[in-house]
């Protein structure tokens, strides 16, 4: 009798010392100690929450790309967390904290709130492991009795714990990740063509469309006559918008409330090309290993559209209290900082290169190839997206001659330039034994360009004047070295 009454007061102590803590304790069963006193220290563990931090622009919400941690982890200030997509860039978080991680509220791909905890950490400094499965004092191995009316901390089963996910151990760019999450693919299944094993977007797709893949997860179905085709059937499914889709949701359906008009016309290239081909000979010539060795058609487009903005301020200014006539206004900008349009693994994004009007054509060069690179790789900053006066967009790169692009709402103008083509055309020349003019018809590299302005304050006039004055910039170079500073 004596024996069971200790079991019974025993038993009502753990259930209220159980319930002052959060954690979660696995159904394991507790042998009772007939003649030790269970103890529990309430400042034992110092779990605290770490929230996502607000990173500015507004934003209040960030796509979780990846985690760099996983639950039991020890970690230390400044070790990265996570990487996590906002509308307007990548960015990593790191700890402020040292400890060991005691959760993680969200998953790859969840949308985290900003001043929401991402991790709980156990700032404690000394807690192990097995602490959350033991008393404060535990005893002997030689002391602890078997019994046969086990205590239970929870009625509730233990949750196995989820395997450390594959993606942790993969070399991938969240752009690459974020196709394989698209397609199901396990990406410690994928082997990676890359450097040092990367795994790239080829990769995930040949994976997807190698057949072995769709054989190994259906072995238990009965085999089908080899005179039988094999259909495979495409489910529809329904995706969310990433990052970057919701950012261009939100800037286009506010652009599309301006009233835009469009005024095209063509560029003569191959004495621009001349220039750039000089320009890369004596950069060949520099031994600086860091310079840049090359440039392409777009610096010195950019430089040249800075020199257009001195003549024609207003396209590169910005229209205050657009909703109200009565309250509007135009804000003059004096930096030219210049944006450019870059089709990015995670899509459109629009970095700009910071006041063009004192930067140096190899200067601009070097800006451009920073943020080409910071493009590949889904690491443009917030900074280069911030404070852009006026667009330029190269889809010619890809394809295409003409576009009709759209004008957002800090800026009143954008052009976009299309691929390069030889085509024919009339030219006026004196012919020298006559000495009269002529006509004929020979070969040129043309370009077209696609401007798109806001018609609520940029009339065609001031749009055709400014357009030709840049035309006549890129096809008299002389004209465009004499405004260099």
């Amino acid at each position: 009798m004596l024996r069971i009454s200790r079991l019974i007061q025993v038993a009502k102590c753990v259930t209220p010392i159980a319930s002052k803590r959060i954690v979660s304790f696995p159904k394991t069963q507790v042998n009772l100690l007939p003649k030790r006193q269970f103890s529990h220290s309430n400042t034992q563990y110092k779990v605290v929450p770490f929230n996502l931090a607000d990173i500015g622009e507004g934003i209040t919400e960030c796509e979780l790309i990846q985690w760099f941690v996983k639950e039991g982890d020890d970690i230390s200030q400044f070790d990265r967390i996570c990487e996590v997509q906002s509308d307007k860039a990548s960015v990593e978080i790191t700890s402020r904290f040292d400890g060991k991680i005691k959760a993680l509220h969200y998953k790859q791909g969840d949308m985290a709130q900003v001043g929401a905890p991402l991790i709980d950490i156990d700032v404690s400094g000394h807690i192990e492991a097995e602490s959350f499965d033991a008393p404060s004092s535990p005893a002997k191995e030689s002391e602890i009795q078997p019994s046969s009316h086990p205590v239970s901390f929870s009625s509730e089963p233990e949750k196995p714990t989820k395997p450390q996910p594959a993606h942790l151990q993969t070399f991938a760019t969240p752009a690459v990740r974020r196709v394989a999450k698209e397609n199901n693919v396990d990406l410690s299944q994928v082997t990676g063509t890359g450097k040092d094993g990367r795994i790239l977007k080829e990769d995930v797709l040949n994976y997807v469309k190698n057949p072995q893949a769709a054989t190994a997860s259906t072995t238990s179905a009965p085999a089908q006559s080899a005179s039988t085709p094999i259909t495979q059937i495409v489910e529809d499914e329904i995706r969310p918008l990433s990052g970057i889709q919701r950012a261009m949701f939100k800037t286009m359906t506010k652009s599309l409330q301006i009233p835009h008009f469009g005024f095209k016309e063509e560029i003569v290239v191959d004495p621009m090309n001349l220039v750039r081909k000089q320009i890369n000979e004596q950069l060949a010539q520099l031994s600086n290993p860091h310079a840049i060795k090359k440039i392409s058609y777009m610096p010195i487009m950019i430089k040249a559209l800075s020199i257009a903005l001195k003549d024609y301020p207003v396209l590169n200014s910005q229209l205050l209290n657009g909703e109200d006539a009565s309250k509007a206004q135009l804000l003059y900008r004096g930096r030219h900082n210049i944006g450019v349009a870059m089709d990015t693994p995670g899509g459109l994004v629009v970095p700009n290169i910071k006041d063009v009007q004192n930067k140096s054509i190899i200067e601009i060069a070097t800006e451009l190839s920073r943020l080409q690179e910071a493009g590949k790789t889904n690491s443009i900053s917030a900074a280069d997206l911030k404070d852009g006066t006026i667009s330029l967009s190269n889809i010619g790169v890809i394809g295409g001659t003409y576009l009709s692009p759209v004008v957002v709402s800090t800026e009143v103008c954008i052009c976009a330039v299309g691929k390069i083509r030889k085509l024919p055309r009339f030219v006026t020349e004196t012919d020298y034994l006559t000495g009269k003019e002529v006509e004929k018809v020979i070969p040129q590299n043309i370009m077209e360009m696609s401007w798109t302005a806001d018609h609520r304050v940029i009339d065609g006039a001031t749009m055709a004047r400014f357009a030709v004055r840049w035309k006549s910039l890129l096809e008299n170079p002389t004209s465009l070295l004499a405004e260099l500073k």
